[in-house]
């Protein structure tokens, strides 16, 4: 349910639901023109190992830290909120259902878990159920069950955070232009386009089009290339170190501007805006309204194919 709303806002600072940036006054920063060296390396500077330990608590931690506690989420919504609670802030009076039926499935489990447990022995518990588990979803990739786990968490990550990638305030923002401001990325080659069902590959037309089944999104990609030309994103990076890049060069945006890039622990970012860039866009036509018209909904009902 929230990634349905997170694909008609993506890349919206105030609206997106995942990979919201921190802004410079969440680290309490100094203002641009008067912060120091010092400024930055106070609130980000940390050794090798420190940014590693960090990297390895979001892969392994991040996903549920966002369900049990909107880690990483919408800024709109009240402290508290979460994917668990049928009340949560997220949801619609429609879904509360849905979220009530899939938590009495949760805490079902967890009984009959309790149970195996009590009967048992716990010993018996960790070893037929918590390391089989443990084994299934961290291990096994050594395979490739851990992929399908934390893999979500770093392409997802990956294909949001950027640093030569925008977001957008309600002023600029648009659903051709957040979509547009996505990556697609080649993640483990072939292996990670079978078992990841094309989601690194071709996420750029999933944003787009995100009704389309997987394996039409190869199809959509040469096709949308050729629509997008220059403002086609795609890193060719080595996933890993992409990862580094990204966690230690996407710190924070800015509190103002409308068109705004990450910038790095040192205050800096890798791109600037043009204005006249985007004076020369306006000029030539460019229109919010326009654009707001053509929805995800309004876009994929006319070229959606089954």
């Amino acid at each position: 349910m929230a990634e349905t709303l997170s694909q008609k806002a993506v890349n919206s600072i105030e609206r997106d639901e995942n990979y919201v940036p921190h802004l410079r006054s969440d680290y309490k920063l100094p203002p641009e023109e008067r912060a120091t060296t010092a400024d930055y390396a106070e609130v980000f500077e940390e050794t090798p190992l420190f940014t590693a330990i960090r990297m390895f608590v979001m892969q392994a931690m991040g996903w549920w830290m966002y369900l049990g506690c909107n880690k990483l989420g919408s800024k709109m919504y009240p402290k508290g909120t979460n994917h668990l609670s049928p009340y949560s802030a997220l949801f619609k009076d429609g879904q509360r259902m849905s979220i009530f039926i899939s938590d009495v499935g949760l805490i079902t489990m967890m009984y009959i878990l309790y149970l195996f447990g009590h009967a048992y022995g716990w010993k018996a518990f960790v070893a037929y159920y918590f390391i089989p588990y443990v084994f299934q979803v961290y291990l096994a990739d050594g395979v490739l069950r851990k992929f399908l786990h934390d893999r979500i968490v770093m392409i997802t990550f990956l294909h949001h955070s950027d640093p030569t990638i925008p977001h957008f305030r309600k002023e600029e923002w648009s659903f051709l232009r957040g979509a547009a401001a996505t990556v697609d990325r080649p993640t483990l080659g072939w292996i990670g386009r079978f078992f990841f069902h094309n989601v690194a590959h071709d996420h750029v037309a999933h944003h787009f089009f995100s009704h389309i089944p997987f394996y039409h999104q190869p199809a959509v990609t040469e096709a949308i290339k050729g629509v997008l030309k220059e403002n086609y994103n795609y890193d060719s990076t080595n996933t890993f170190y992409a990862l580094y890049r990204s966690f230690t060069e996407c710190c924070f945006i800015e509190d103002e501007g409308s068109i705004v890039f990450y910038k790095n622990r040192h205050g800096e970012a890798v791109r600037q805006l043009g204005e006249e860039a985007i004076a020369a866009i306006k000029k030539e036509g460019w229109s919010q309204e326009r654009q707001d018209k053509l929805a995800e909904g309004e876009v994929s009902d006319s070229t959606r194919s089954d």
